[in-house]
């Protein structure tokens, strides 16, 4: 029993275990629908677009979060103007302003004097870093989150999956598709706090994906999604504090550990 309890009397550990759960529940809100949507490019995308955004507030000393969710918006907002106007799949467009936001984040840190060890954290993650302010961020977006996408069921689920009908009812179908991007960008910005910018992508895609594979409807998928993403993410913080290790790649691994399970599981039914 030692085993779980001991790492309880740090506060910054208690802290971590919280920032897990609310993260995984809300990536299994937003992760079911881009599992379901095919848009499992857009969280790798996304956690490098926000790139340019995170240099930009470190080199005028301002917040690395509100500048990352200023370019994770005009990410989601240029891909769906791109994919919308342009007449281009969805991934071109994903690709397109992926790799224009990342090289101008390279472009803006190459001037930049110094390469800190604020930014270096923000960018590489750390899960035992989180503090109260964080949790209460990340409990808001939950709920707004939640919140929208419970309001938005209906309309979200026929925009997707049959848009010519969705039209022809008189749904705003491009609206609704920015409005899910944008989301998208918001929950990414919050994951790469805990983990990283090239981790945070597991967070919302892994839990959902392995979810998909054993659920049949989209609330049993969010649900089992919530449950795998708490499980995976409270154990890989266990190891990494007794193993010594990176409390945000070690998440990761064992998300995926979970994944191949689920895996195999589904291929023995």
């Amino acid at each position: 029993m030692n085993l779980l309890t001991d790492p309880l009397q740090y506060d910054f550990f208690v802290r971590a275990l919280l920032a897990v759960v609310l993260v995984s529940v809300l990536c299994a809100l937003i992760g079911a629908w881009v599992v379901l949507r095919g848009l499992s490019y857009i969280g790798d995308a996304m956690s490098h677009a926000v790139f340019p955004g995170i240099v930009a507030a470190f080199l005028l000393r301002g917040n690395l979060l509100l500048g990352a969710l200023l370019a994770a918006v005009l990410t989601a907002l240029g891909i769906g103007a791109i994919g919308g106007r342009g007449g281009l799949k969805q991934d071109s467009a994903i690709g397109i302003v992926f790799v224009g936001m990342f090289s101008l984040g390279v472009v803006m840190l190459s001037r930049a004097p110094t390469f800190t060890t604020d930014l270096s954290a923000f960018l590489i993650g750390n899960p035992l870093g989180v503090t109260d302010g964080d949790l209460w961020g990340a409990l808001g977006v939950t709920v707004v989150v939640g919140g929208l996408l419970s309001a938005l069921q209906k309309e979200l689920l026929l925009a997707s999956f049959d848009p010519t009908e969705a039209r022809a009812v008189g749904l705003p179908v491009g609206r609704l598709n920015n409005l899910l991007l944008v989301l998208i960008g918001l929950v990414v910005v919050l994951t790469v706090q805990l983990v990283g910018t090239t981790l945070s992508v597991s967070l919302l895609i892994t839990s959902s994906a392995a979810a998909r594979l054993l659920a049949r409807s989209l609330r049993k998928m969010i649900a089992l999604a919530a449950a795998l993403g708490t499980v995976g993410g409270v154990t890989g913080l266990y190891l990494s504090y007794y193993l010594d290790t990176a409390p945000g790649a070690t998440i990761v691994l064992v998300n995926t550990a979970i994944f191949l399970l689920a895996l195999i599981f589904r291929r023995r039914e």
